[in-house]
């Protein structure tokens, strides 16, 4: 046998015993959707990615469904900003009009919502305010409050699963009761149980006009350096009525998605996140790495680190990989 012949036969025995496998199935697409008419514009730090009005963004989930993606989460960007985030919970803002349009003209398309406030608020914080003297907080008690109306508001404009992402101390318990006593019992959560207060964000809050106006997110959100905290977080969620778990950042913290793949016995999601995908794009631009042999890599290596699930902006890119 030739040394040529003994190559391909290796390669088709690598398929046969391969371990892990990203396939469409695994993938949920985020799409930004702004208020207002004739809106398609390319994010600069996200090249390919982009803010739609929903009057221009039919050709993108065409596309998306051509692609046989399965699943989107929806980020609102509104006009209106207040100090609460009031737009969150209004039955006729942008995410809810977003909802009411893909099931319509979509209906198989499976949409998930983020909950969160940063998106809304005047400030750009997840959350209500507190002015103290000596320091100005988020207050979480309050804060929930607003998630369980703007929970609501998702769910009666036909949201099939709900994502809150804003790192309150109780948010999923607080989700579970407004679902469960307003009638959606069969609406799931995909909770952020881990999500750490990261440098990977930066290319999101160009994305979302999110970026706090004062201040940090450390508060609320997680120290890199902690492990066992995650743990600790993730196992309130599942206690409190989670049905997913997510870690957010995925390609830093492959650990901790195995921690929780260890752990729990329930589906496990990542967030490959808007720098993470930043970076990718910035080096094969360069010229400097083959940028499909990289995304279909890292996105590899949250599958073998345990995730079901990912959250990802090569989404398209790596469906048509996958179709070829």
């Amino acid at each position: 046998m030739n040394r040529t012949r003994r190559l391909r036969k290796s390669e088709n025995i690598r398929r046969l015993v391969r371990e892990n496998h990203v396939t469409i199935d695994d993938l949920i697409y985020p799409l930004f959707i702004e208020e207002g008419k004739n809106i398609e514009n390319e994010i600069v730090s996200m090249p390919g990615i982009k803010r739609f009005s929903l009057d221009r963004i039919s050709s993108e989930l065409d596309e998306i469904t051509a692609l046989k993606i399965p699943s989107v989460i929806l980020f609102g960007i509104p006009v209106h900003k207040d100090e609460q985030g009031s737009e969150t919970w209004n039955d006729n803002g942008i995410i809810q009009e977003a909802i009411r349009f893909i099931k319509k003209n979509y209906p198989d398309l499976y949409v998930i919502t983020d909950v969160c406030f940063c998106e809304y608020t005047s400030h750009g914080h997840c959350g209500i305010i507190h002015h103290g003297n000596n320091a100005d907080y988020v207050d979480n008690d309050t804060t929930l409050m607003n998630i369980a109306k703007q929970t609501i508001s998702h769910a009666k404009a036909g949201a099939d699963m709900i994502a809150p992402s804003g790192m309150m101390d109780g948010t999923v318990l607080t989700v579970r009761e407004a679902l469960d006593n307003t009638g959606f019992t069969h609406i799931p959560i995909m909770a952020y149980s881990v999500k750490y207060a990261s440098s990977y964000y930066g290319p999101f809050r160009d994305a979302a006009d999110s970026a706090p106006s004062f201040g940090d997110r450390k508060s609320y959100q997680m120290d890199a350096s902690n492990r066992d905290e995650a743990l600790r977080k993730a196992t309130f969620d599942d206690q409190e009525g989670a049905d997913i778990l997510m870690v957010k950042p995925a390609l830093s913290y492959l650990d901790i998605i195995r921690d929780l793949k260890n752990n729990f016995d329930r589906p496990i999601a990542c967030y490959n996140v808007s720098g993470e995908y930043a970076m990718i794009k910035a080096a094969s631009e360069k010229g400097w790495i083959d940028g499909e042999k990289v995304m279909m890599e890292s996105l590899l290596s949250m599958k073998r680190a345990g995730a079901d699930i990912i959250i990802t902006y090569f989404a398209k890119e790596v469906a048509k990989v996958l179709l070829r």
